[in-house]
C-alpha cells in the first residue's frame, strides 16, 4: 500500500459518498499518510490494531483487503470497521475502544502487541488516562497512538484544553498533521 493508494482510497470513498451511495457518515483522512506508514512499518500482522471512527487508512495498512474495507464503508459502516480476522476493530463512541484494547493486551498471548489509535480529542478525557494509567501500571504490550490533528472536532484542542494536555510515556505515542478533508463527510452537502 503506496501513499497514493491511500490518498487515491479516500478520494474514491469521497466520489462514492457524493454520488450517494454510502448512506452512513463518513470520516476520511489525508495528511497523515507518511506517518501512518511508519508506524505500520513496526506493527506486525497478528498484532492486534483498535481504532476510532477515522480507520479507513489503519484498516489499509493492517492488511485488510481494499475491496472488503470498501464494501463495508459502501454498506455504511465507515466508523465501525470490524475484520476480527484481521485483528482490526474500531468504535464511533470517543473513547470507546479504549477499554476492549487494554483488556486485550492484559489477555494477549506472550509476543502478541496491541496498537490503539486516538484522536488528540480523546487522549484528552478522563477514559484515556485510565487507559493510559493502567496500562502502564500492569506493564500491557500497548502502544497507545495519539493522531494530533490541533481539533476537538472543530474546536481547537489547546484552545479547550491547554497547551500541555500531552504527557509522553512508554506505553503512548503522538504525531501531529494538519487535517485536509472536515470532521465529517466529503465537504460536499449530500441530500439522501
Amino acid at each position: 500500500m503506496t501513499k497514493q493508494d491511500l490518498i487515491d482510497f479516500e478520494i474514491e470513498v469521497a466520489r462514492r459518498f457524493e454520488n450517494k451511495e454510502i448512506h452512513g457518515p463518513i470520516h476520511l483522512s489525508d495528511g497523515n499518510e507518511d506517518q501512518l506508514m511508519e508506524i505500520f512499518h513496526h506493527i506486525q500482522r497478528g498484532d492486534w490494531v483498535f481504532s476510532n471512527w477515522r480507520s479507513h487508512f489503519h484498516a489499509l495498512l493492517h492488511g485488510v483487503p481494499r475491496e472488503q474495507v470498501m464494501a463495508e464503508i459502501l454498506a455504511g459502516r465507515s466508523m465501525m470497521l470490524h475484520f476480527p480476522e484481521y485483528r482490526f476493530f474500531t468504535s464511533a463512541i470517543v473513547g470507546g475502544i479504549l477499554p476492549i484494547a487494554c483488556g486485550v493486551a492484559a489477555a494477549a498471548a506472550p509476543g502478541e502487541r496491541v496498537w490503539c489509535f486516538v484522536g488528540d480529542m480523546t487522549a484528552s478525557i478522563g477514559a484515556f488516562r485510565d487507559a493510559e494509567t493502567f496500562a502502564e501500571g500492569h506493564d500491557l504490550p500497548i502502544t497507545f497512538v495519539i493522531e494530533d490533528n490541533g481539533l476537538a472536532t472543530n474546536t481547537p484542542t489547546a484552545a479547550a484544553w491547554g497547551p500541555h494536555l500531552f504527557r509522553s510515556d512508554s506505553k503512548t505515542f503522538r504525531y501531529a498533521y494538519k487535517r485536509t478533508y472536515p470532521h465529517v463527510g466529503s465537504g460536499v452537502y449530500v441530500a439522501f
